[in-house]
């Protein structure tokens, strides 16, 4: 199996469960929506950033950014560096989504270091650590 694959299943699973966990504790949104919402900084993310950084259209990302806004996950400010252009800043509702996604990541973490067990785990974290200097443009 390719290396890129290795990563990928993962991967997928996290997103999986975290977003189950999520939607388990009321909080109704999409995996799409989820990618756009982790990719808005602390201060806001003016919508062509979260539409690269999510790797989708900016049109896409407006329509998951309009969904969002009619849940109250997200909401568009101006941004105070240009008065013509706007921010999406995630809401308290969405914020209130955070423990519970960290939560369940904190399961998954122990669940993984049971069965790699402790030094593994950690060399796994470290290794995809170093990858992340040179494969996260975003970093």
């Amino acid at each position: 199996m390719n290396i890129g694959l290795l990563l990928f299943i993962p991967n997928r699973d996290v997103e999986n469960r975290v977003l189950a966990a999520v939607n388990a504790a009321g909080f109704d949104v999409t995996q799409a929506q989820q990618r756009v919402l982790m990719r808005i900084g602390p201060e806001g993310t003016r919508l062509t950033a979260l539409a690269e950084a999510a790797q989708v259209t900016k049109q896409t990302a407006g329509f998951l950014v309009d969904q969002l806004e009619k849940a109250g996950y997200v909401e568009r400010v101006p941004d105070p560096a240009d008065g013509r252009a706007r921010l999406v800043r995630v809401t308290a509702k969405a914020l209130d989504a955070v423990p519970v996604a960290n939560a369940e990541l904190a399961r998954i973490e122990a669940e993984w270091e049971r069965h790699l067990g402790k030094r593994r785990m950690a060399r796994l974290r470290e290794a995809l650590e170093m990858l992340g200097e040179i494969t996260d443009p975003y970093r």
